[in-house]
């Protein structure tokens, strides 16, 4: 475990009882339904490149500009209602934050939105939505919050950033975070006990290329054969069709881990040592480790984006309390800074 002084982590994760297993914590955690206590959200497109624009559903303060404003990234094949960013969304909305609930391109019912396909690369899409907000929305403090595929999303971004990153960055949170795409990929199809979860992942990705090929059938054809690993679905689909020239080269030019080591604003990365299939590879650890601006906390169990903690005070949701009271810490940290700045002038 790795800590700084911007890691506001204080209370430990402990399994909530019956719960220790990590297929269990996964199956938990994605099942067991949150409270949303989100008011209704103004729904809005974001042009990410040309022909391209992707959903937002957006939930702003009562002086938004002046608020953290906290972006939400949702992981492979799901959505801005996935369980964890309604979630993290309304521990982030109580504390008294601006949410934005992001839908990666085809995600959440848009794939007529864009004739392109979505890969864990796309660091860019979410980079033009910041932007759009600091520009067009005048907002001041922005984070980023990303799950799975969105955690190797953002801690992407926040490395490509780097030190020229916008100055109303303010940081970056990554939940069981598929830094290290290629090792992630083999070992969700490597044990038994994985493959549920790469046949789900599987089931979803075919009927979304189905539908894009419906929509779009002049740019994408019935593969050769059904591939049947995620490994295979990028070498046959996401890679052609999106300018890779296969899944080894896919998965190491769309990694987080190249870049974590550029990263200069706060980050708190979270991940369960018995992820049943994330992976962090050492040298990827020994980056986020010596990086001064990051928090790296790796508790024991956790399963993949569950963390299902006995409720004491909060429902429990350890990983997203921890978030948002990161998110407080750099934020209260960054407000009194701008107040001696102002004090001293």
């Amino acid at each position: 475990m790795s800590r700084n002084s911007h890691d506001s982590v204080s209370e430990p994760f402990v399994p909530r009882r019956f719960l220790r297993n990590n297929h269990a914590q996964t199956l938990a955690g994605n099942f067991l339904p949150r409270e949303s206590r989100l008011p209704q959200p103004e729904e809005r497109l974001f042009q990410v490149e040309e022909g391209v624009q992707v959903l937002c559903h957006c939930h702003w303060q009562q002086e938004r500009s002046r608020c953290l404003t906290v972006i939400i990234l949702h992981g492979l094949e799901g959505s801005s209602l996935s369980q964890y960013v309604i979630g993290t969304g309304s521990k982030a909305w109580d504390a008294g934050m601006n949410v934005v609930r992001m839908n990666m391109r085809n995600c959440g019912g848009t794939e007529r939105l864009t004739p392109t396909l979505y890969h864990s690369g796309l660091s860019g899409d979410v980079g033009a939505v910041a932007r759009t907000l600091i520009e067009q929305d005048l907002l001041q403090h922005l984070a980023l919050i990303g799950y799975s595929m969105g955690g190797n999303l953002v801690l992407k971004l926040a490395g490509e950033w780097g030190s020229a990153a916008p100055a109303e960055f303010r940081a970056v949170a990554a939940v069981s975070p598929a830094a290290d795409l290629g090792a992630c990929a083999d070992a969700i199809h490597a044990l038994k006990s994985n493959r549920m979860y790469e046949w789900k992942f599987l089931s979803g990705l075919m009927r979304r290329y189905g539908r894009k090929r419906n929509l779009f059938p002049e740019i994408y054809r019935e593969p050769q054969r059904r591939p049947r690993s995620i490994r295979e679905f990028d070498d046959i689909i996401t890679a052609p069709y999106s300018g890779f020239t296969n899944a080894d080269d896919y998965y190491h030019r769309a990694a987080a881990a190249r870049v974590v080591d550029k990263i200069a604003v706060p980050t708190l990365v979270i991940h369960a040592k018995d992820d049943p299939f994330i992976r962090i590879l050492p040298e990827t650890r020994q980056k986020l480790e010596a990086n001064p601006h990051i928090t790296l906390i790796e508790p024991d169990h956790g399963g993949h984006c569950a963390f299902l903690a006995q409720p004491n005070g909060y429902d429990g949701r350890w990983a997203e309390q921890r978030v948002v009271e990161f998110f407080q810490n750099v934020f209260q940290q960054n407000s009194f800074h701008a107040s001696g700045r102002q004090d001293a002038g």
